[in-house]
């Protein structure tokens, strides 16, 4: 899991959260007001910033990437998430699951981590036992 986080607030601009993408090769974001934790942002979630709609077949990238990342993220109240309690299996099974590439770690209302699918399959590794050689 990841303690040190990096994280935007809900009303800097998608451009900004772009730019952590891209500078941090990271999947997603936390959303923080202040040192609560109120949504998480994904790659996936700025580009579903850029649907179509009925006012816009082709969104205009410079006023989209304008917006708050509160219009983009998934608020808390929605997320998929794990506490550092959870089971590994567990997480597991939320991680394939949500078809997630990380998990935000909560307990109670703090966000304490991410863990990532690196990260998981690390933990599954140490927790195998290696084969024997006898057989």
């Amino acid at each position: 899991m990841t303690e040190r986080l990096v994280s935007i607030g809900p009303d800097a601009t998608l451009r900004e959260a772009e730019a952590l993408f891209r500078d941090h090769d990271f999947n997603a974001l936390p959303v923080m007001e202040g040192d609560r934790f109120v949504g998480w942002l994904t790659k996936l979630d700025l580009l579903g910033a850029f649907r179509f709609s009925d006012e816009s077949i082709f969104p205009q990238y410079e006023q989209l990437m304008e917006r708050p990342v509160r219009s983009a993220m998934t608020p808390l109240r929605e997320l998929v998430r794990v506490n550092s309690r959870t089971p590994l299996s567990r997480v597991l099974e939320k991680m394939v699951a949500a078809r997630a590439k990380s998990l935000p770690v909560v307990d109670g209302d703090d966000l304490v981590g991410v863990i990532a699918r690196e990260d998981l399959l690390e933990a599954l590794r140490r927790a195998t036992p290696p084969a024997s050689e006898d057989r």
